[in-house]
């Protein structure tokens, strides 16, 4: 029988010594790689940290919203069920919301925006009266097709910028795309969301919205002139008899020139899509968006980055139609329906318009819209528009009554315009009364 070799006592103290070398050895790499891993896990801490306090006020206020939606639906508050109807109903709307904030931005960048301002100055030629019709066309008209979000995160810059370089005051023109971007978004569907909603409430198309809707929209509209011209435009406010138009907006390059060619003809191609789409008009914004993001992953791929996607809107919106119904079924409704009544002729408009307008003013417009909705009888049609005209051209008193409102005072802001809140709120509570009336009134005359 063969004996098994044994290993001689100074071949374990080799290996052992060896196992004691190699483990003296790689001790201080573990160290050094622990104290990497620990200080790569302080450092992502503390920039994750930094960027919470740099989150704006508001932008807290948006994400408690959805937050307190959530934990409405997780505590049962909202029957999931009703909680699912709501994101349905509001899905459409999300994705015409991201579409429309990208194409409009990456308009922007085109310098599209930039030059149609310019070229209004230059039009002008100096005239005030002329800059002031031209300015007011250009606001309404993008407030109109492209969103009153677009008015406030776009525009607002564009004018602001065409002030500093035709040595404009900046004051009037600020307040023209404040106001405008509320008073001018009643004609369409795409013109608020609150229009979207209540478009798909009364089963109308974007064609028959617009025919409903026109005539309350230019009589608010005048009257909006109106209140822009005495309170700010005319000579004793403005502070000049005339202005040196800016020069044109240069194109460098043949890839700046592509860009805006393809971002203005995507523009008119989604413009021109509203009559035919009808409640697809998301799909409409985002095959033009689709276009020009194409378009610049080819010429400026720097453009394309994750903050073009409106995630602070979106959030805003989702949270605000899960609270929202939350607060309906536990007693808003109630008392929205005593305040706003069920009255389908003249009454009852008024007290809607009435009632959207205040209350918007007091918390914001897009609550004050979907309280008001769940409160207005199926049938009452004219009743649920006055509600609305009176949530959008009505939230133009407080800073908070309108999103679009919030971005175009930040816009003035970070320009370093002052506003003064008591001149604000007067002046937007005298345009509030007269706007909303006579557009509450318009739309009984031409029922």
């Amino acid at each position: 029988m063969q004996s098994l070799p044994v290993a001689r006592p100074e071949h374990v103290e080799y290996h052992g010594c060896a196992a004691r070398r190699e483990g003296a050895r790689s001790t201080p790499v573990r160290r050094q790689a622990e104290r990497v891993r620990q200080d790569t896990q302080v450092t992502t801490a503390r920039r994750g940290a930094a960027l919470l306090r740099r989150l704006p006020a508001l932008d807290w206020i948006r994400i408690g919203l959805l937050v307190a939606g959530l934990l409405a639906v997780f505590t049962g508050l909202l029957p999931a069920t009703e909680a699912e109807d709501s994101l349905r109903r509001i899905a459409p709307l999300l994705l015409f919301i991201a579409a429309v904030i990208v194409l409009a931005t990456l308009t922007k960048k085109a310098q599209v925006f930039d030059t149609i301002a310019t070229r209004l100055a230059i039009v002008g030629r100096g005239s005030y009266v002329a800059l002031f019709l031209l300015c007011v066309a250009f606001a309404s008209a993008t407030t109109i097709f492209l969103n009153l979000d677009t008015t406030a995160v776009l525009l607002t810059p564009v004018f602001l910028a065409l002030a500093q370089r035709a040595g404009i005051a900046a004051l009037p023109l600020a307040m023209t795309t404040i106001w405008l971007a509320n008073t001018a978004s009643i004609v369409l569907p795409v013109s608020n969301l609150t229009n979207l909603l209540a478009a798909g409430r009364v089963a109308l198309t974007a064609p028959e919205f617009a025919a409903r809707m026109w005539a309350p929209q230019l009589a608010i509209l005048a009257a909006t002139m109106v209140f822009l011209w005495v309170l700010y435009w005319r000579r004793g406010r403005r502070g000049a008899d005339r202005y040196v138009p800016a020069p044109p907006v240069r194109l460098e390059d043949s890839r700046q020139r592509t860009l805006f060619r393809v971002a203005a003809v995507s523009c008119l191609l989604f413009i021109g899509a509203i009559p035919f789409v009808g409640e697809h008009i998301g799909y409409a914004a985002a095959a033009a968006a689709l276009v020009l993001v194409i378009a610049f992953a080819v010429l400026d791929r720097g453009a394309l980055r994750l903050s073009l996607v409106p995630w602070r809107l979106l959030i805003f919106v989702t949270g605000l139609f899960l609270v929202v119904p939350t607060l309906s079924i536990h007693g808003l409704t109630d008392v929205m329906t005593a305040v706003i009544g069920t009255d389908p002729g003249a009454e009852g408009a008024f007290r809607a318009a009435a009632a959207g307008a205040g209350l918007s003013n007091l918390v914001n417009n897009l609550p004050a819209y979907a309280a008001g909705e769940t409160a207005v009888p199926p049938g009452n049609h004219d009743q649920l528009l006055a509600l609305l005209i009176g949530t959008n051209a009505g939230p133009i008193i407080t800073p908070w009554a309108s999103l679009a409102t919030l971005l175009c005072l930040e816009s003035c802001r970070v320009y370093g315009l002052p506003i003064s809140v008591r001149r604000f709120a007067l002046h937007g509570f005298g345009l509030a009364v007269v706007a909303v009336g006579v557009g509450v009134l318009a739309l009984l005359l031409t029922a």
